[in-house]
């Protein structure tokens, strides 16, 4: 794909040439010169083909619903992205769980217990299980944001054998994308 920026004999053009190129104008405005795509009448799309269209269309209603909201405004500004192709991004970009660190808890009700989550855009929200070695849950809640990456979850519950137990931290987003790590002594 070619990009021509301030050339007095593309400036202004848009459209097809013939069957072979296509040229846009684009952000910032360059003029933008591609192959034109090209389909076969009796193309079919495979399993894995159909299920990204959906997960894009999701994506697309997502997008239209929040363009406007100030996360996906303050996201794009001074990029060459809208609003519009930040929260598309968003739907397509997982949160991260980076950390869990139980140092400050031993099975005592009223200990901390941190995570550190990211995300492209905004982590929204940790919860916190803990769970027996039969991963029976002993206790959850949510956990409260400390800064941008890290957040906190204080424990409300002595937990008899807390070298067995397990901790589960899941961070969610904007558009409800999930990642979670285990943790256990």
């Amino acid at each position: 794909m070619a990009k021509v920026a301030k050339n007095m004999f593309v400036r202004g053009l848009s459209g097809s040439l013939g069957e072979q190129f296509v040229i846009r104008k684009g952000r910032g405005g360059s003029t933008i010169i591609s192959d034109k795509p090209t389909f076969a009448a009796d193309r079919v799309f495979t399993d894995e083909q159909l299920a990204h269209q959906e997960e894009f269309q999701q994506a697309i209603l997502y997008a239209r619903s929040v363009k406007d909201e100030p996360v996906y405004v303050a996201k794009a500004e001074g990029t060459t992205m809208t609003a519009f192709n930040a929260a598309v991004a968003d739907w397509f970009n997982k949160p991260v769980v980076l950390g869990i660190d139980a140092s400050a808890w031993n099975g005592q009700s009223g200990q901390t217990i941190r995570v550190r989550a990211k995300d492209d855009t905004r982590v929204t929200k940790v919860t916190v299980r803990i769970t027996a070695a039969d991963e029976s849950l002993l206790e959850q809640g949510p956990a409260v944001p400390l800064d941008e990456l890290w957040w906190t979850y204080t424990s409300t519950t002595l937990i008899a054998d807390p070298a067995s137990a397990r901790i589960v931290a899941t961070a969610e987003d904007r558009p409800g994308n999930r990642a979670e790590l285990v943790w256990q002594n």
